[in-house]
């Protein structure tokens, strides 16, 4: 569209040109708008400069439409018809909300969270439409920072630069050791980090820089003084799970993850280390104009079910008091680089 020949034009022209011609006259026009004669009289002879033809045949009473008007007058309809539909899906009817709301998750975040938003939202807000982006954990803060999403749900760690986010934890999940059917340790009702350490290990991450960037395992094995081999990482639990089945290394994934997956060919055993756990918190832009859609969502997703984990003693243990104030201190004291 070229916006540089509609951008002078007023829409309170067009309003008036509709009016006279549907009405007869620019005094009846007038009355309809509630607008003095005078007025209407401006508008249209301001709509006639800039489009350069004559609209109305003034030398009749009542006036009547010239070829050209009647050429366009329903072109000018239309405008009106569309412009009220676009007040309507701002605005809604009878007090509905209306919009498309975009929400960037992680894999299994998604796989849990948006099924129950969606069927929720279409109770309460039909004409609300929820847009899914799913990615990683880095991509996920960067757009929301970007404002390409409205909303986000990731973990904590690693930390957002950006003071203008505001979070609300949702569930606190453990994380949970995998292993091929028949390993030594498959049997275990639990296992120390210590004892997996010095095995090829597989996880959920990052690593398209070729670092480590699985927040939550980096961080438990900093806490427990040990330093892991990482042989694998992927960012699909199925793949995950696969690789440990073929015997690629012992798994190492948060709870929800294995939660979502076919685990059928692999046994999940809990991890009984403190800080072997993840925060996951719901995410939005605190500094930018509230809207009415974004705000309907984020209570709609605060609302809904946590997913629900067992948890062995010592990693319920870790539970900090303080709330979410005292997770984000203690973990900017732990710096992943």
């Amino acid at each position: 569209m070229d916006f540089s020949r509609v951008q002078n034009y007023r829409i309170e022209w067009v309003v008036s040109f509709v009016a006279v011609a549907h009405h007869g006259g620019f005094s009846a026009a007038a009355k309809a708008l509630y607008r003095s004669q005078p007025r209407i009289s401006s508008h249209i002879a301001d709509l006639e400069q800039a489009l350069g033809v004559r609209l109305f045949d003034r030398s009749v009473q009542p006036v009547g439409l010239t070829p050209e008007g009647r050429a366009l007058l329903p072109h000018a309809q239309e405008i009106l018809n569309r412009f009220e539909a676009l007040v309507d899906a701002a605005s809604g009817e009878a007090g509905s909300v209306r919009g498309d709301v975009r929400i960037a998750v992680y894999p299994s975040a998604g796989a849990y969270l948006f099924p129950l938003a969606v069927r929720q939202l279409w109770r309460t807000h039909p004409h609300l439409n929820l847009v899914l982006r799913e990615g990683q954990t880095l991509d996920i803060g960067a757009a929301l920072c970007r404002g390409d999403v409205d909303l986000a749900v990731r973990p904590l760690l690693p930390l957002v630069g950006d003071s203008g986010l505001a979070c609300t934890p949702l569930w606190r999940e453990p994380l949970v050791a995998m292993f091929p059917r028949g390993h030594a340790l498959a049997s275990a009702a639990g296992v120390w980090l210590n004892q997996i350490v010095g095995t090829r290990l597989v996880t959920l991450g990052e690593s398209s820089d070729g670092r480590s960037h699985q927040f939550e395992t980096d961080h438990a094995f900093a806490e427990a003084g040990l330093s892991p081999t990482i042989a694998f990482q992927t960012n699909q639990p199925q793949t995950l799970v696969s690789m440990v089945n073929h015997g690629l290394g012992v798994g190492i994934t948060n709870s929800l993850a294995m939660q979502q997956a076919n685990t059928e060919s692999v046994v999940c055993v809990p991890i009984l280390d403190a800080h072997c756990h993840r925060t996951v918190a719901l995410w939005w832009r605190a500094d930018q104009p509230g809207s009415t859609a974004v705000e309907v969502v984020r209570t709609a997703l605060l609302s809904l079910p946590r997913p629900q984990f067992e948890r062995t003693t010592a990693n319920e243990s870790t539970a900090r008091p303080g709330g979410i104030e005292a997770e984000l201190a203690a973990r900017r004291s732990w710096d992943p680089a």
